[in-house]
């Protein structure tokens, strides 16, 4: 019987082998279907690691295929067939998406919303910010001010578009969801609609769904002791269809309260009911999610949808990737109001972006509208902020094939960032801004 003491990557690399991602692996899929019993994944792991020891040889070290189909069937003798349905479909979801990027397809995708990036492109062109490049030419000018101001602007009026649209619905109208990736603005999106609503004589009601969180020790970790709480399943997506379908029949039902100081749910806290007129406003992460409201008519939900969709070029003549922008704000907001460093955000940043692709960007195309919350000033100020950090994170991470993820994102933002001329001072920036939610100074409270 040999010992396993390293695996093979997919990208040829040899890294040691840690029991941990097997638990981790079955316990998310077990996860997704409503399991929540991380002792039953550790002894399906350790029945995984006996049968991968029984069958490989003294000089054989397994690849991470070989390990995955080792899974499958445990899973499977094992009688957990729904569990392993989920496990297969991930696996296979993983395996088409690198086939798609080998291949380097030339379909246009689904999930982005052509016609609203054409729509930037064309500001951007007009307000000579869709390169780096010009960029800093109108920074050196001493425009930035200028870049500000017009770009808030337009961020603006796409609110404003968003409230017209739901004040001609407002007779059929009983939720409003305002969802997007993380780090996209949604909270200060909620904010402003919010005010423009109220203005229109519309009542909205905040429907908080982060207390519906289950505690934490119930979510998925990996072996550094790092939870996946983006997922849709870390929230009792039944309890929120429960209480929606109350509430808009007029009952009233108790809200629950999520300590997140301790990880821990407490039930029946909150009253709520709506009155005559009343929408439920619901800001999410995951509101586009179909099991989220799924018993609730799609005719009685406003769906937005908020991503930035920043359109500039870099120095490679590549466009700035949205997730980079996200990645940067959390970075600083994470750092200022809840003690998570940035290096922290960094390492993280793989779960948050393997639950946007699975249970986010599917459904961009399915929004009532669309909001951009791309900010061409952010960047010379995240320049200013963290241009330092991820020049040490590059050489940090270039040689540790166990964060290849973390590498890969700080070598392309680095470059980028590289090329931007940074903004130290802020001043030029209104406390109303969205960016003020990331780098602090907000007139709103958050």
């Amino acid at each position: 019987m040999a010992k396993i003491k390293q695996v093979v990557k997919r990208t040829g690399a040899v890294v040691p082998f840690r029991k941990e991602r097997i638990t981790n692996a079955i316990y998310r899929a077990a996860v997704a279907v409503g399991g929540r019993d991380r002792s039953i994944a550790e002894g399906l792991a350790n029945q995984v690691v006996a049968m991968l020891e029984e069958a490989t040889q003294p000089d054989h070290i397994p690849t991470v295929e070989e390990i995955q189909d080792v899974v499958e069937k445990v899973l499977i003798e094992n009688g957990h067939a729904r569990t392993a349905k989920a496990y297969i479909l991930y696996r296979d979801e993983r395996a088409r998406r690198r086939k798609e990027r080998a291949e380097r397809s030339a379909h246009p995708s689904e999930n982005i919303p052509w016609h609203k990036i054409w729509e930037v492109l064309n500001w951007a062109m007009d307000h000579d910010v869709h390169t780096v490049e010009r960029l800093n030419a109108r920074i050196a000018r001493g425009e930035f001010p200028q870049i500000v101001r017009e770009t808030d602007r337009a961020y603006n009026e796409d609110i404003t578009t968003a409230s017209e649209m739901i004040r001609e619905r407002r007779d059929s109208v009983k939720i409003v969801i305002i969802a997007g990736p993380s780090s996209s603005g949604k909270t200060t999106t909620t904010i402003k609609l919010s005010h423009l609503l109220t203005k229109m004589g519309l009542s909205l009601v905040p429907l908080t769904v982060d207390n519906y969180f289950f505690d934490l020790e119930l979510h998925p970790k990996d072996e550094y002791g790092d939870y996946d709480f983006e997922t849709p399943q870390a929230l009792d997506l039944e309890l929120i269809n429960e209480h929606l379908v109350r509430l808009i029949a007029g009952e009233e039902v108790r809200i629950p309260f999520y300590d997140f100081k301790t990880g821990l749910r407490h039930d029946d806290r909150t009253p709520m009911r709506l009155g005559p007129g009343d929408i439920i406003l619901i800001d999410s992460l995951h509101g586009l999610f179909a099991d989220m409201t799924r018993s609730v008519d799609d005719e009685l939900k406003f769906k937005l949808y908020i991503e930035p969709l920043l359109q500039m070029k870099g120095p490679d003549g590549r466009f700035v990737r949205w997730m980079d922008l996200r990645l940067m704000r959390r970075m600083v907001r994470d750092a200022t109001h809840r003690a998570y460093k940035p290096q922290q955000t960094l390492e993280h940043w793989h779960y948050v972006r393997s639950s946007e692709m699975r249970n986010i960007i599917p459904y961009v195309n399915t929004t009532d509208y669309i909001v951009n919350s791309g900010l061409p000033y952010e960047l010379p100020i995240m320049g200013a902020r963290l241009f330092g950090h991820f020049e040490k994170w590059v050489e940090q991470y270039k040689d540790d094939p166990l964060r290849q993820d973390a590498f890969t994102r700080a070598e392309r933002v680095y470059r980028l960032l590289k090329s931007v001329t940074p903004v130290e001072d802020d001043s030029a920036i209104p406390p109303d801004s969205l960016l003020r939610e990331f780098i602090g100074g907000s007139c709103y409270e958050y």
